[in-house]
């Protein structure tokens, strides 16, 4: 999973990279505690459930696909999506998971999204 940073050209993706890495240190999913890794793009907001133990994912929530949730990944969409999660994990019993922002910096959607998950009773 490591990239030489020197070979990444653009500045911006390259921090964005060297945070995504110090944060995967750091953070592991397991049963109990599934890891929410966040993908965002200009249009779409995806949010995996990832059990690191068994290396699986549990389920996924985005703004794309047939089970779309929300239609932009704008502060709304976030909030809906961050719904959706937070339903989601209640569903399978499960009451804590740790935040993975790959390397996004924690402002705009991905604060709403936290923000979200965190008010429909999810231990982040």
């Amino acid at each position: 999973m490591r990239k030489n940073t020197a070979k990444i050209k653009n500045e911006t993706k390259a921090k964005e990279y060297r945070r995504k890495l110090s944060i995967r240190k750091k953070v592991v999913g397991s049963a109990e505690a599934p890891r929410l890794c966040v993908t965002k793009t200009n249009k779409h907001l995806r949010v995996q459930a990832i059990d690191d133990v068994k290396s699986a994912t549990i389920f996924s929530v985005q703004t794309y696909g047939k089970a779309k949730v929300a239609d932009h990944a704008n502060a709304e969409g976030a909030k809906k999506v961050g719904a959706a999660v937070a339903a989601t994990l209640k569903k399978n019993n499960l009451s804590k998971a740790v935040f993975d922002r790959s390397g996004k910096q924690y402002t705009g959607v991905i604060k709403a999204l936290a923000d979200s998950i965190r008010e429909n009773g999810i231990q982040i």
